[in-house]
């Protein structure tokens, strides 16, 4: 009864006229970006951060909520109609999608993503709202010692889930950590890693890393391609036949729940859904030759799993305060801003703020529904716009979102150097999700391990002789021995050598 009587609670939040306007919008532009591969979600919401100054805490989560969500939507369109995914979580659907837009079937693949990704944010929802207190209830129990290995613990994960070498996504957290760290230590008024900028001793602004690797490094990629044509699909061609239908139940159940599942991992939990989802179905078919051919359960099964994982990804954050992936951590910073501390504390001390953002999901996949299909039309005129007319734009809108949050045209310069230098890290097979969450997790470890050390006057032993911390490292260290396996080696790059 508490439960009914919580979300009951949340729904009286997400349907007040303010809040359903700014989800509304918040889905609209989500599926916007989703559609045009150059920005991406982390930017968008990075640049919106100062629009969240003037609203209140539960609208401006509702609306960054739904812009993330609102991606993955947007990002199966693209990569159905145009071999292009808006996002990575949509890589996989490219490989049956497609074929299917080429076989004249594209509108019904459209229609079983639509249907997929709103089963799949439908059950994550309950999921979240049976779970998440729970969690909140054990994160209460949580010192700066749990908190240290739950951190480390995260960071661990990320590398595992990271595509490319071991070695590489190490090195990208240690450099995360390091940029995280810059400005001024907390314990005493000395600078360090400001190299003698002055601007520098407040540290380096969060907004300035996203955007410059999540927007500039996008845009200077997508610069290097060729735009593919894109055909009109008719709306009568929207609707998939019974028997597409019916193929697609199965994959989108069990898409749901490995996404629900994996989408809690720190680092690319979505991601690694989307592709373990399309796996499995392609081992549990009886016609397994179909898969890459315009396959629907290869459509049906990864678009749930991202959808799926997409929203139980706000369960580390809203309960345990680690944020599981780069979105999470701008959702963390927009927390911060109004003055909202992440983690167990916002249940108890924000309920209304808790539930009317879990409901404000439901009434947002709904709204993805009626407004994605009826709107097909428009994204498809939308990706005929030339990328030399829409990139310029956008590296404006950038430019202006970052100068806007501290007023100072360093973090400009920041954000433009940080996109070369993502860049770069692309073309050497790097990846930037790993620097983010060393980024945002640095600081708090480092804080977390001083106020460990002073509580048990500077005994080391206290990470081992606490059970959940001990718990937490040794999960940790198996994760990390079970990697220098052969097998597990070989399995995880066939996991994710597909993106």
């Amino acid at each position: 009864m508490e439960l009914l009587s919580n979300i009951a609670m949340g729904l009286q939040v997400a349907v007040l006229p303010q809040n359903l306007l700014f989800c509304f919008v918040g889905v609209l532009l989500g599926t916007l970006i989703g559609v045009l591969p150059g920005i991406g979600a982390v930017a968008t919401m990075a640049m919106l951060l100062p629009i969240t100054f003037h609203l209140p805490p539960a609208t401006s989560l509702i609306m960054l909520a739904g812009i993330y969500y609102g991606a993955q939507y947007g990002g199966s369109t693209t990569a159905i109609l145009v071999n292009l995914p808006g996002e990575a979580n949509s890589v996989a659907t490219t490989l049956d999608g497609y074929a299917m837009a080429q076989n004249g079937r594209g509108g019904a693949a459209l229609a079983i993503a639509a249907i997929g990704s709103f089963v799949a944010g439908t059950v994550a929802t309950l999921l979240i709202s049976v779970f998440g207190p729970g969690m909140a209830a054990l994160a209460l129990k949580f010192g700066p010692v749990e908190y240290f290995s739950l951190m480390l613990l995260g960071l661990v994960c990320s590398m595992v889930l990271a595509n490319g070498a071991l070695f590489k996504a190490v090195v990208m957290i240690v450099f995360g950590m390091f940029l995280g760290l810059a400005g001024t230590d907390a314990n005493s008024p000395m600078p360090r890693l400001t190299f003698g900028v002055t601007e520098l001793a407040d540290g380096i602004d969060f907004v300035a890393i996203a955007v410059g690797l999540f927007g500039l490094t996008e845009i200077m990629l997508n610069l290097e391609h060729t735009p593919r044509a894109v055909q009109a699909v008719p709306m009568h061609e929207l609707l998939p036949t019974r028997e597409e239908l019916r193929e697609s139940v199965g994959p989108i159940l069990r898409g749901t729940l490995l996404g629900s599942v994996l989408g809690v991992l720190p680092g690319g939990g979505a991601l690694l859904a989307s592709f373990g989802a399309y796996a499995l179905e392609k081992k549990l078919s009886r016609t397994p030759e179909r898969f890459g051919k315009g396959a629907i359960a290869g459509v049906a099964a990864p678009e749930s799993a991202n959808n799926a994982g997409a929203q139980t990804s706000f369960i580390p954050l809203l309960t345990l305060g680690v944020p599981s992936n780069a979105i999470m951590a701008v959702m963390a910073g927009a927390m911060t801003i109004q003055g909202i501390v992440p983690g167990p504390q916002v249940m108890t001390e924000h309920a209304t703020l808790f539930w009317g953002m879990i409901a404000s999901m439901w009434v947002g996949n709904l709204m993805l529904v009626v407004l994605n299909l009826p709107l097909v039309g428009l994204w498809v005129k939308l990706l005929q716009v030339p990328y030399r007319l829409l990139y310029p734009a956008i590296v404006f809108f950038c430019a202006i979102g970052i100068y806007s949050i501290n007023n100072r045209a360093l973090d400009v310069y920041l954000a433009v150097g940080i996109g070369l230098l993502g860049y770069a890290m692309v073309k050497l097979g790097f990846e930037a999700t790993p620097l983010v969450l060393g980024f945002i997790l640095g600081p708090m470890m480092e804080e977390n391990f001083k106020r460990a050390m002073l509580l048990s006057g500077g005994d080391a032993q206290t990470f081992v002789e606490r059970p959940i911390s001990a718990g937490l490292l040794l999960a940790a260290a198996l994760m990390l021995a079970a990697m220098a396996l052969p097998s597990v080696k070989r399995t995880r790059a066939e996991a994710l050598k597909e993106d």
